[in-house]
């Protein structure tokens, strides 16, 4: 959406945009909630882009514009790296819709949202987002369980923040991503690299590798080509190693 060096604007982001084909408007999961008029006001505004390795699609500083959610790919959300070294709060995988808090108080972000592979993402214009707000019971509804997840999903990365452990740390993110609500279009197999997943949790590759190894002795993943399987969703989410 925009560059890492030189973020395009709200207009090139449009100018650079195409509709939503009709797989991709099947991975987004709050269309299903709308009713008809509801869902041809949506369908009318809804666009795609692709977003290269390491653009950004949120600045820090920059005005919400859009509704973003991702329809494939891997991105991070993490804190601004020119007051020292860079925080991530969490990963977005496919199906993960965000920024609802900041589109919802039409603010400027206080996030980066990056890339971590080519990505296809789409956006939802903030004149939309709020007219579905006034009409749909069920948009409403949808945003108020994404508000409120997300916070459980914050509150649990600062319980993140203090463990020790490198094997529960890798644990607890890659329960988080596997969210089935803010992430529901993952399913059972997340696609993603080991020097992705280092990215997001902020360990060496190599010490995330040693992480997935105990993991998948305890059995609760199983690591294939190209991604990582889950066998035991809880107890990556509370289990102690």
């Amino acid at each position: 959406m925009v560059s890492a060096k030189h973020p395009r604007s709200g207009s090139a982001l449009r100018a650079s945009a195409r509709p939503a084909s009709e797989s991709e408007l099947l991975e987004i999961p709050w269309l299903k909630e709308l009713m008809p008029d509801e869902r041809e006001r949506a369908l009318g505004a809804l666009v795609v882009n692709e977003v290269q390795v390491g653009e950004y699609i949120c600045r820090i500083g920059r005005p919400a514009t859009y509704w973003f959610g991702l329809l494939d790919g891997l991105l991070k959300m993490s804190n601004d790296d020119s007051q020292g070294a860079v925080i991530t709060f969490t990963g977005v995988a496919p199906g993960g819709w965000f920024g609802e808090g900041t589109v919802l108080k039409r603010e400027a972000y206080r996030y980066n949202i990056q890339s971590l592979r080519r990505s296809r993402v789409a956006g939802l214009p903030v004149d939309t987002f709020h007219w579905l707000l006034d009409h749909s019971i069920g948009f409403n509804r949808f945003v108020m369980n994404q508000l409120n997840e997300r916070l459980g999903q914050f509150i649990a990365a600062r319980e993140i923040d203090r463990i020790s452990s490198p094997d529960l740390r890798v644990a607890r993110n890659l329960a988080a991503l596997f969210h089935p609500l803010l992430s529901p279009n993952v399913g059972g197999v997340l696609r993603i690299t080991q020097q992705e997943l280092a990215y997001l949790v902020g360990l060496s590759r190599q010490r995330v590798n040693e992480a997935l190894t105990a993991l998948a002795d305890k059995g609760w993943i199983r690591v294939e080509y190209g991604g990582l399987r889950v066998l035991d969703l809880p107890s990556l989410r509370s289990g102690v190693l």
